[in-house]
């Protein structure tokens, strides 16, 4: 009796992998309204904006072939004692507009913490040369936000990977 439950639990629970319905979703299994600060930040913080290049997509064999990645953008807070505060994430395609905003009201980030943005492979909105810019906002003398994509990809045996780092701009 116990193995039949079992076989039914399994059969009900978990979802068919050859479930044509599943949903590409790139967004993000933080809620970010949870995250979101309740106050307003002081002027007397020191504010910054960091781009990041993703790949959603690389050239493969020609520049008429591509192959998709899953992208994960990673959030980093270096700071042992400071929480950091990102106002905002505005992810662009390869032509530079503007495909989503994942928020636009400052969340925080605790010290040493690290959130996430999952880009799904299958999602190709991004293309072969999207990109990231978050505002952000620290204490004066903090250690400025650390932003890292990581792409990957694996097919039967075959596997790629890759890292971009964020750079501070003007």
């Amino acid at each position: 009796m116990k193995n039949i439950l079992k076989i039914l639990l399994l059969t009900f629970l978990i979802p068919s992998c050859n479930d044509s319905r599943v949903e590409i979703s790139s967004s993000n299994p933080v809620n970010w309204d949870k995250r979101t600060i309740g106050f307003e930040l002081r002027d007397t913080l020191t504010r910054g904006t960091s781009y990041l290049s993703i790949y959603s997509q690389i050239y493969s064999q020609t520049e008429h072939r591509t192959h998709g990645l899953t992208a994960t953008v990673s959030m980093r807070n270096m700071n042992k004692t400071d929480t950091i505060y990102i106002n905002k994430a505005e992810y662009f395609d390869t032509k530079g507009h503007s495909i989503r905003t994942y928020f636009d009201k400052a969340i925080f980030i605790a010290p040493l913490e690290t959130v996430e943005i999952v880009i799904d492979e299958r999602d190709q909105d991004g293309g072969t040369g999207a990109n990231f810019l978050f505002d952000w906002t620290i204490k004066p003398n903090s250690s400025e936000p650390f932003f890292e994509g990581i792409m990957i990809s694996t097919s039967g045996q075959q596997g790629l990977s890759f890292t971009t780092q964020g750079k501070k701009i003007n």
